[in-house]
């Protein structure tokens, strides 16, 4: 495709997205009206609206839902009964979303006509760019894309992630050339499923083309920087292969041979590389190694803000952190109009054409954020009546996003929790504030704190023997290294130090430090499929670490929170995840031993997650 006919494409896509924004209520409501003329005739429509299509029915009659609600038509489907159980349109595959407290991924229900609606969204981001940063038609953009295995439901529906099924499918690999999205990898590399041959060659393509370098980028925050340390293992190799102009045999995989056949030997190539890779100090290593470069895209919010220090230590601060949009599993729902924005405030203009839209209030200032219900709590004693559409939000207020879908969502509960920021025209912009009730994610874990204490109240059971007590707990998602790792600070008392009535104390055994190494892997054990799969095989997350505090430190870290907040002690709840620097100093300070799980958890890839 030619360049007029591209900036025509961008003008069009652009002129659709003030379309849309100027009459966002108008498209809700027409949304809306069309999922139910489409799905009305559905099992779970008509066992609420009894054949009614008017739109005041559906939000008087139709209840709130979470995910434990849509199970079993979810099951019932995957395996063979009809998709008429909740759409008209066939489901085409099922979506693999985070980890549920369960243990297992949820899956999602996506109909044909998804793909196109990801597509559009996808097709405003570089129109959007090319607002801020022009000539990015002049090079190339190493975005470093990565399929995960594929499972399969038991009447033969593909159960995948949303990335994984965009990349694998027409939209993507039949795709026109389009100099403003021309990727260093090749497609080979992107849809090889053995991660680290695929980041092998990712990085080689993008190192070979290191001059035309525009844009650099990954998906999420977490996985540019696991990219960086892959580069300070392995660039002496790369290196290697551009000097003698033939692939490292340790990747074995014929399609990846095959498409990187071509390299030609460049040696002053390789001495380039290996001059900036050599420094002792990678501090601005992306600017130097891409020298072209103009920006990092990648989603840079929530759990994935504590990756922003690191990305800025490796590009010197020289390159903006760009996060273009947000989208989950379950839909797509925005982008951002202002990409050039520091991190802090990135906000997402909601597309009224995604899904049909409603918010469940949450209060006005953020304390009321995080007192939200648990997900499992019955969705009976939500309040529909308090839910608010798309253009009814108010500014600076707080809410939980609820989506209906024409896949078979109806009212919701994604989770997510906005704050909405402003107004793009007359659609809402949306700072995302955390997942409901999360406390730690170090990749796409999503470790809540019910699933957290559990499985620290089934280690702690490994200090019985020798009289010891674990008497409070807290954590904190280290991402000071990569990869990042969870770390549980624990205060542990023996028991003839406790007050008792009798004449002799108990004898305190000595807790080797295997026990605490065990208490580790105990912990790992406990923690979801998701936890596990991204420390077992996608080695994304290390080790779990426990830091053994001394006695006496979580009055202390009592004591700083309220003389922070201004509380009372009969107020007072130990956080269960530390966000404070000042209070994780106050902890790592009073730390006297620190002990790492010696392997890895328990992890078995789900060959049928229905049953």
């Amino acid at each position: 495709m030619d360049g007029k006919k591209l900036e025509y494409k961008g003008e069009a896509a652009l002129k659709e997205l003030e379309k849309l924004t100027m009459t966002a209520g108008e498209v809700q409501e027409d949304i809306l009206k069309e999922i139910l003329r489409r799905n009305g005739e559905t099992e779970y429509l008509k066992m609420y609206m009894e054949g009614s299509r008017d739109v005041l029915d559906y939000k008087r009659r139709v209840p709130v839902t979470n995910y434990k609600t849509i199970l079993p038509y979810i099951q019932r489907i995957a395996n063979g009964q009809p998709h008429s159980l909740i759409t008209s349109h066939p489901i085409t595959e099922m979506l693999c979303s985070s980890g549920t407290s369960g243990g297992e991924p949820k899956m999602m229900p996506s109909i044909a006509e998804d793909l196109d609606r990801r597509t559009f969204i996808y097709n405003l981001i570089m129109p959007i760019m090319n607002q801020y940063v022009p000539g990015l038609d002049e090079g190339k953009a190493m975005f470093l894309y990565f399929v995960k295995a594929e499972m399969s439901t038991p009447c033969g529906l593909p159960a995948r992630t949303v990335l994984t099924s965009y990349y694998k499918s027409k939209h993507f690999k039949c795709r026109s050339h389009d100099p403003f999205n021309d990727f260093t990898s090749p497609d080979q590399a992107i849809l090889c499923p053995d991660t680290t041959q695929s980041m092998y060659c990712q990085l080689l393509s993008a190192l070979l083309h290191r001059h035309r370098v525009l844009r650099l980028g990954a998906v999420f925050a977490s996985a540019f920087l696991r990219a960086i340390s892959f580069l300070q293992r392995n660039w002496p190799h790369l290196c290697a292969d551009i000097r003698r102009g033939h692939l490292n045999p340790s990747i074995t995989n014929p399609e990846l041979r095959s498409c990187m056949a071509s390299i030609s030997p460049d040696p002053g190539l390789a001495g380039e590389i290996e001059a900036v890779c050599g420094r002792p100090s990678w501090k601005g290593i992306l600017c130097r190694l891409w020298p072209r470069a103009k920006y990092i895209e990648a989603v840079v919010t929530g759990s994935m803000s504590q990756y922003v220090p690191a990305l800025e230590y490796y590009s010197a601060g020289r390159l903006p952190l760009v996060c273009t949009m947000y989208a989950s599993s379950e839909c797509y729902f925005g982008v951002n109009l202002r990409p050039l924005c520091e991190p802090g405030e990135v906000a997402f203009t909601l597309l009224p054409n995604m899904g049909y839209f409603e918010f469940l209030p949450l209060g006005e200032n953020g304390t009321l954020v995080m007192e939200v219900e648990d997900e499992e709590d019955a969705d009976e004693e939500v309040d529909r009546e308090k839910l608010v559409d798309l253009v009814h939000v108010r500014l600076g207020c707080y809410y939980e996003l609820v989506i209906t879908t024409f896949a078979g969502l109806y009212r919701y509960r994604i989770g997510d929790v906005l704050q909405v920021t402003g107004f793009h025209n007359k659609a809402p912009q949306f700072r995302f504030i955390c997942r409901r009730n999360v406390v730690l994610s170090i990749d796409t874990d999503k470790t809540n704190e019910e699933d957290l204490h559990k499985s620290i109240t089934t280690a702690k059971k490994l200090l019985e023997p020798y009289n010891s007590l674990l008497v409070e707990y807290t954590s904190y998602a280290d991402t000071s290294s990569m990869p990042g790792h969870y770390v549980l600070y624990w205060e542990i008392i023996h028991c003839n130090n406790l007050a008792v009535n009798t004449t002799a104390a108990v004898k305190t055994l000595q807790v080797d430090s295997k026990v605490f190494q065990e208490c580790c892997a105990a912990v790992e054990e406990g923690l979801d499929y998701v936890y596990r799969r991204c420390r077992a095989h996608d080695k994304s997350i290390g080790p779990l670490e426990i830091r053994v505090v001394e006695a006496g430190t979580f009055e202390t870290l009592m004591d700083f929170f309220i003389s922070q907040a201004g509380g009372s002690i009969n107020q007072y709840k130990t956080p269960r995840c530390i966000k404070s620097s000042t209070a994780l100093k106050l902890l790592n300070g009073n730390v006297k031993a620190c002990f790492f799980s010696p392997r890895d958890p328990t992890w078995i890839p789900l060959q049928d997650p229905f049953n």
